[in-house]
């Protein structure tokens, strides 16, 4: 899944899982969609080989995706028909994964006024800037119930590998792993630009980095997303694919969870 607690892909596990199971058929059948497939999959970066604890700090301070605890910010945008409200609580907590202390994130979606998702994400920074996901539990709202994803994954479990959220000194053209959980989690993200413009209700913002980010599961489906400096995620765009949106509309802070 997504993996900013910003601004988080939703709700396409179900289409992911049908593409792998299609992709496997094709692959059965030693079709060209599949060689094509496996040419796509050679030239993307490996998983980043992650730092070892003693080089993670305690806070996560990166100007494009500062993690403070108490923060709550608030989304709201649409998919088609559909309103969509995003609740992101950086909480006070953390969690133990693979020696390092990772920051708990609270994530909410509301569609159309009902709950429907609900995810804890997993973060850390190392000493050199870089902001790493390192999982996230999340459930999905089916038939009255909590379900939990496919997409759930920990860093150091049935070979699920920490990615890079954020970089410490992002430049045009980087690309990199956000996550790594083969058939499951396999986000990547790339800079556009960080010199973009963008206007939302919380305010408008210059000098803004803009990011492509997608997964070889979906691989017809791309985001575009745009982080502003001391603030983080401010906005998101479904630019293929799809036509989900969402702004940033408040950033409020607590004292406690």
């Amino acid at each position: 899944m997504n993996r900013n607690p910003n601004l988080r892909r939703r709700g396409r596990w179900t289409v992911a899982l049908a593409g792998v199971l299609t992709a496997g058929a094709v692959a059965l059948a030693g079709g060209p969609a599949s060689q094509a497939r496996s040419a796509t999959a050679a030239k993307l970066p490996p998983p980043p080989p992650m730092p070892p604890p003693a080089d993670f700090v305690g806070k996560i301070d990166n100007p494009y995706f500062p993690l403070k605890p108490g923060t709550v910010f608030r989304y709201r945008g649409s998919e088609g028909q559909d309103r969509l409200r995003d609740r992101v609580f950086v909480t006070h907590k953390t969690k133990m994964i693979e020696g390092v202390k990772a920051r708990v994130v609270r994530d909410r979606v509301w569609i159309n006024g009902k709950r429907e998702e609900k995810t804890r994400d997993w973060y850390a920074q190392d000493k050199r800037g870089n902001v790493w996901y390192l999982g996230e539990n999340s459930f999905d709202r089916v038939r009255g119930h909590w379900k939990r994803s496919d997409g759930s994954w920990k860093t150091g479990r049935d070979g699920a590998k920490a990615g890079i959220l954020m970089e410490a000194h992002p430049k045009v053209g980087d690309t990199y792993r956000q996550e790594y959980y083969k058939g499951h989690a396999e986000d990547l993200a790339k800079v556009l630009s960080k010199n973009a413009s963008r206007s939302v209700p919380y305010g408008s913002f210059d000098h803004v980095l803009k990011t492509k980010e997608w997964t070889p599961l979906e691989p017809d489906v791309v985001d575009h997303k745009f982080y502003a400096r001391g603030v983080g995620g401010i906005a998101e765009a479904t630019v293929k694919g799809g036509s989900e949106k969402l702004r940033l509309i408040s950033i409020k802070h607590r004292t406690h969870d």
